[in-house]
């Protein structure tokens, strides 16, 4: 990727996935916004005296989202990696929880396209969201109910809001992984076949592609990055 001289907002970018990707952004040349809720990511993020840090940023708030866009003349990339999971089936999981899913996923992911589509200019520019494999295969979404509806809500977005900014060249896609190859999902699967899994940096490569220049035709895509798993 050549991306030298290049604005790339990316939200979740000081968790594992988020970490990778902006590593490749900055490597190829872009500056980079890199929002977060609290002081401790901020401190443990490997880039954090590379890019621009914008503090407890809640993006399910339109004002900090706006806070987070603000004075941005020149976004070419916004890239949306925020979210959440819980395991529970639909007896498990009232209204609240099905909110929480939902607040963390969709509306985050929602107000910052949004808030992108606002902030590009004359030239365009690219969105790529993170969703999941269960928002393609529903099925694999047994037992965590909340989470693969709120998924499947941010592909079905991706695809709407693609055709809707046909002609801007603005081209909006998303990646489907399956298990993310990170500490906490060892942990949490300490038996499972880790090296089945797709890898941090693996993700960001087609991440890194959908969001760049070289991208020209690739439009309303949820691409799966299954890796082996």
């Amino acid at each position: 990727m050549e991306l030298q001289g290049r604005t790339y907002v990316v939200t979740g970018g000081t968790g594992a996935l988020g970490t990778a990707v902006v590593g490749a952004c900055l490597a190829a040349g872009a500056r980079c916004k890199v929002p977060y809720r609290n002081d401790a990511e901020a401190d443990a993020f490997a880039f954090k005296d590379r890019v621009t840090l914008v503090p407890r940023c809640d993006l399910t708030s339109e004002a900090d989202v706006a806070r987070l866009y603000d004075g941005i003349s020149d976004l070419w990339a916004s890239i949306h990696i925020a979210g959440s999971f819980a395991m529970g089936g639909v007896a498990d999981t009232d209204k609240a929880a099905l909110m929480r899913m939902f607040d963390s996923n969709v509306v985050s992911c929602y107000l910052c396209c949004r808030a992108a589509v606002l902030t590009f200019g004359a030239g365009g520019g690219r969105i790529v969201n993170v969703t999941s494999r269960p928002a393609l295969e529903p099925r694999l979404g047994a037992g965590m109910s909340a989470y693969t509806a709120a998924k499947a809500a941010v592909a079905a977005l991706t695809q709407t809001l693609a055709a809707e900014l046909v002609g801007r060249n603005v081209l909006v896609n998303a990646v489907a992984p399956s298990v993310i190859d990170t500490p906490a999902n060892r942990a949490a699967l300490p038996k499972a076949d880790h090296d089945a899994w797709v890898k941090p940096e693996e993700i960001a490569v087609t991440i890194g592609f959908l969001a760049s220049p070289a991208n020209t035709v690739t439009n309303g895509a949820v691409v799966p990055v299954y890796g082996r798993a």
